[in-house]
């Protein structure tokens, strides 16, 4: 262990449910919150708070989708609002770009910048106040969230897309009608019917809800059956096919986390008690492909696979060596195929969340990991020696990173391999061709039915070309009668035949 060793020494969490929205706090106050709760955790608040020189916060999700946006205003440097209000001003605010992998993969940077002498204390957090912006617009009660502060800021904009264009036009890419894609797809690989597959997404989630129930930082904290999970009903109507409301994340909350790092020498010379400290044992990342289409299979994913087995390597250890597990889980599909990639069973013991999950706990925005590593932080330093293991996923199974932790001390110089590396393994692989303007006979390789409030409204498929084998996207025609006869028929490698006009392609099943 050296001194420019990185650790985690504190780390904090905030679940605002207060109803009046004018006694509501914004994103950035949430943060502040948890900051101070982080602040607090390394029992030495007003040394680290004096040391801390870069502050990272997550982007909020009114900032990463124009969709998202709201009539309230923003702070224009959340790194620095965030400053302001806990007291401190850093050298350093950055403002990450888009994706739940972005709390590990701040982590991991920030990790390398503490052992390259680069920064000193870094605090990272994120916050989303989305349940306030909500109430006050349905009441019509105006805020101002508008906020400015002097400084620097290192603004990372959004990043780019993972879906194409036309995609986009045929509603693929967006998460709710995308990983309903993924999770046909992996029905049709485990060769479950529909009904023995809604039954398998209930008992995978189930107890993660158990969790939930116990986490009085959760949003949504009861208990509920498997049954109960994926059952539609007037309070868990559908959603996106095959997924029912309580089998997704909900975003409908105001919760923020934070973490704070510094070095080994660091910690000591601010007098962080040892029983606090959590070393990062590995880290890596990667993205799969670069469109929703663009991945070899709908039911697996490469960059989870390798990237977790980087983290592993540079850790040293193995699945069976983890004591705690928390895998990120907006939807049930995000959740098996990160399960398949390591190896780890849809039911191990050990379990898979740490929080309650995205669908339970909470889904705040792309924040919802630094939660996680959150939980784990009371967990290892009760069971010194012990592993905890941490997934990230942003996009649509897009975007990945990974985490494991100790408070065992790691060994020799800290450091990870050039993230470049696991990219050049995942991108080596094969992906189909792909035909944006389908003409011909056609089979069917995933799909979905997009319902709104009123019931189905569309139908998305992801099909094959029976002549050539490319890969293309299409919508159905939207009658009632094609929609449930694609929900009540397993339509998975279901023949038909494509045609396209003015770019939207059109798939009817026979």
């Amino acid at each position: 262990m050296e001194d420019t060793t990185p650790i985690i020494i504190g780390g904090g969490q905030f679940t605002q449910k207060e109803a009046d929205p004018l006694k509501g706090l914004p994103p950035m106050g949430i943060a502040a919150e948890a900051a101070k709760a982080a602040l607090t955790d390394t029992g030495q608040a007003d040394a680290v708070a004096r040391a801390i020189d870069t502050i990272a916060i997550v982007r909020i999700f009114p900032d990463s989708n124009p969709a998202r946006g709201h009539e309230f205003g923003r702070a224009d440097n959340p790194g620095r609002a965030v400053a302001r209000r806990i007291g401190v001003n850093p050298v350093n605010a950055i403002y990450s770009n888009v994706g739940g992998q972005s709390p590990q993969a701040l982590m991991s940077e920030m990790a390398e910048k503490i052992v390259a002498g680069d920064v000193d204390v870094v605090l990272l957090g994120g916050a989303e106040s989305i349940k306030t912006q909500r109430n006050a617009s349905r009441a019509g009660i105006k805020l101002d969230w508008n906020e400015h502060d002097e400084g620097s800021q290192e603004d990372r904009g959004p990043g780019g897309g993972f879906a194409s264009m036309q995609e986009i036009k045929h509603g693929v890419g967006i998460p709710i009608n995308t990983y309903p894609l993924f999770e046909n797809a992996m029905r049709g690989h485990l060769g479950n019917s529909i009904e023995q597959h809604m039954s398998v997404m209930g008992n995978l989630l189930a107890p993660f809800t158990e969790m939930a129930a116990r986490n009085p930082y959760s949003y949504y904290p009861t208990a509920r059956s498997a049954q109960e999970l994926v059952t539609p009903s007037a309070e868990n109507r559908w959603i996106g096919w095959p997924y029912t409301k309580w089998l997704v994340a909900q975003d409908n909350i105001d919760q923020g986390a934070s973490i704070i790092l510094t070095s080994v020498g660091k910690a000591c010379e601010l007098g962080i008690d040892p029983s606090k400290w959590v070393f990062i044992h590995g880290v890596s990342e990667a993205k799969e492909g670069k469109t929703v289409m663009d991945r070899e299979h709908f039911y697996k994913c490469h960059a989870m696979r390798i990237n977790s087995g980087k983290a592993f390597d540079m850790a040293g250890i193995g699945i069976n060596d983890i004591s705690f597990i928390d895998i990120y889980s907006c939807f049930t599909s995000a959740v098996e195929q990160a399960c398949d990639a390591m190896g780890l069973a849809w039911d191990d013991p050990r379990g898979l969340t740490l929080t309650g999950g995205l669908p339970y706990f909470g889904g705040p925005g792309n924040n919802y990991t630094m939660h996680g590593f959150v939980e784990m932080l009371p967990r290892l330093r009760s069971n010194p020696g012990s592993f905890a293991l941490i997934t990230a996923n942003g996009g649509t199974i897009s975007k990945h990173a990974t985490g494991i932790f100790s408070t065992m001390p790691t060994e020799g110089t800290w450091q990870r391999e050039d993230p470049s590396i696991c990219q050049a393994e995942v991108d080596a692989i094969a992906r189909p061709a792909i035909d944006e303007n389908p003409t011909g006979k056609a089979t069917i390789e995933t799909y979905t039915v997009v319902h709104d409030r009123n019931g189905p409204a569309a139908g998305i498929v992801i099909g094959r070309l029976n002549d050539n084998g490319a890969r293309f996207c299409a919508n159905t025609p939207t009658d009632a009668a094609t929609l449930n006869n694609l929900m009540d028929q397993d339509s998975l490698g279901r023949p038909g035949s494509v045609s396209t006009d003015d770019g939207m392609n059109l798939f009817t099943p026979e």
